[in-house]
């Protein structure tokens, strides 16, 4: 296993799209692991194509494979959630950052959100969604439907039911939505100093050679149906992102969004510098009330972010609903209550970090855990953002503008572990499905599963940092990366945008 971790790392710092030859000889440590090589997790986030995409392999190893319909409802529910996480991300995200800003900054976070969004929204239509949700290798899939070449109305994606499926091109939507509000997570952390050509290129980068092979290395896989027999799931496992081959459980983007996010984002914080008088000036949010929200729509949206990622309108898609509900709830009053008790009040900030801080650490989990782990997930969460925020924060001494490593690594990181645990059918969770039997698997390894969970975690960091750090090294070098001093101190919304958010 530290084998395979070491040589994907060493792929990562080379950023290069083709993955060696030995990836597909991945076997498991755990024994939870050596069940799903003869089934699959099922893992709530993103099939590729139905079927008919599986490799020769695969359709040697199995028998035919049923019929795959589409489902009207499921296709209903996908298309309402994969327009609730475009609003998570605009006007959402840009509201809770644009407020967090000084007023003088406040557009130019608009505007890098929203550009930013809509940039990779292309990119993920011409090249994204083709690399990371085609069959290829074990970290990137193959350029077979650039441009969405192949895709039609009638074309069809698995869910994760035999036999039922969801329109492709919806899911394409949805899958783009993902990877779009990933790379405006990032925006945060260099808010009011970076120059917004800088953030254009930097993300073109990082979207193809970190979130691309993120999300191919944890949710893409050969579809359900093709998991007909022992030697057929074996196949099609074979053929399988990475971590996925390994087990790896993330419901709704632990991973690939958060953790991947706030790695590029604590990097980016480094590598562009301080704010000018950071540690002196008072550089307190302009508008709390943006702030609020945007907070109550990112929270809105996310409902769509994660009972959404179960490409079905079934119980799975109900428990991820009610998680998403009640863990965010939680981690806003343990944030508010621990900080209540440090500092002798309770902050608005606090409340609307807080939940953010829950619908991270459960975003991972969501479909996996019952409603009581939910809780307690949610709860944790709520504390170790506020110490996210504030003693690792000081630990670090990067200036991470809006705080995107302290909320999202933070409880990133700590919802993928908690996701081995609160999984767990001991403890109230779902379990890992075995695609052979049609059943819950048996003999489910909290530690087994632990062990997987950190994997993932460790190789998302090295891989986004790594990726991160080339790519903002190779935009300083050919366009700079931070304006001038007296454009930072006049504001970005004059000087990089000729515009004021406030007329008074």
């Amino acid at each position: 296993m530290m084998k395979k971790l070491l040589a994907a790392c060493a792929l990562a710092a080379a950023m290069l799209g083709v993955a060696p030859a030995w990836a597909d000889d991945s076997a498991s440590a755990a024994s939870t692991v050596e069940t799903l090589a003869a089934s699959v997790v099922a893992d709530a986030s993103a099939p590729a194509v139905a079927p008919a995409a599986a490799s020769e392999a695969v359709a040697a190893a199995a028998p035919a494979a049923p019929t795959v319909t589409i489902n009207k409802g499921d296709n209903s529910w996908l298309m309402v959630c994969a327009a609730l996480v475009v609003l998570m991300s605009i006007p959402g995200l840009a509201l809770f950052y644009g407020g967090l800003v000084r007023s003088k900054n406040m557009l130019s976070v608009l505007m890098q959100v929203f550009t930013v969004f809509s940039l990779i929204s292309v990119l993920w239509v011409i090249y994204g969604y083709s690399l990371a949700f085609t069959e290829g290798n074990a970290f990137f899939g193959s350029f077979s439907k650039l441009l969405l070449k192949g895709v039609t109305p009638d074309s069809i994606a698995a869910t994760f039911n035999k036999g039922i499926g969801v329109s492709e091109l919806i899911y394409v939507a949805f899958q783009g939505a993902f990877a779009a509000i990933t790379c405006g997570l990032i925006v945060g952390s260099f808010a009011e100093r970076i120059k917004f050509s800088a953030v254009l290129v930097f993300c073109v980068i990082w979207f193809t050679f970190s979130y691309i092979p993120v999300a191919h290395m944890v949710w893409y896989w050969a579809g359900p149906d093709a998991y007909t027999s022992a030697d057929a799931a074996a196949a099609a496992t074979k053929t399988a992102g990475f971590l996925f081959q390994d087990g790896a459980l993330d419901f709704a983007g632990g991973t690939v969004v958060h953790i991947n996010a706030a790695i590029a984002g604590l990097v980016g914080a480094y590598f562009v510098g301080k704010r000018v008088g950071y540690g002196r000036d008072a550089m307190t949010p302009h508008s709390l009330t943006m702030t609020m929200i945007g907070a109550s729509l990112l929270w809105f949206g996310w409902f769509g972010f994660n009972a959404g990622s179960a490409l079905e309108a079934n119980g799975t898609a109900a428990l991820a609903f009610i998680n998403t509900w009640a863990a965010p709830a939680a981690a806003a009053l343990s944030w508010t209550i621990a900080e209540w008790c440090l500092k002798g009040k309770p902050s608005l900030l606090g409340a609307a970090s807080g939940a953010v801080a829950g619908l991270v650490v459960i975003t991972p989990a969501a479909g996996f855990v019952g409603v009581g782990g939910g809780l307690i997930m949610g709860l944790i969460a709520g504390v170790a953002g506020l110490w996210g925020v504030h003693g690792l924060k000081r630990l670090l001494g990067a200036d991470d503008s809006l705080d995107v490593f302290g909320v999202h690594g933070v409880c990133g990181i700590l919802g993928a572990l908690l996701t081995a645990v609160f999984a767990s059918p001991d403890l109230g969770g779902t379990g890992v499905w075995d695609y052979v039997a049609n059943g819950v698997a048996s003999g489910y390894s909290i530690w087994g599963q632990l062990k997987i969970q950190a994997i993932g975690v460790v190789l998302t960091i090295v891989w986004s940092g790594v990726v991160a750090a080339i790519a903002y090294k190779l935009v300083d070098l050919a366009i700079g990366l931070r304006v001038k001093e007296d454009e930072e101190r006049e504001g970005l919304d004059v000087t990089s945008h000729g515009e004021k958010a406030y007329n008074m």
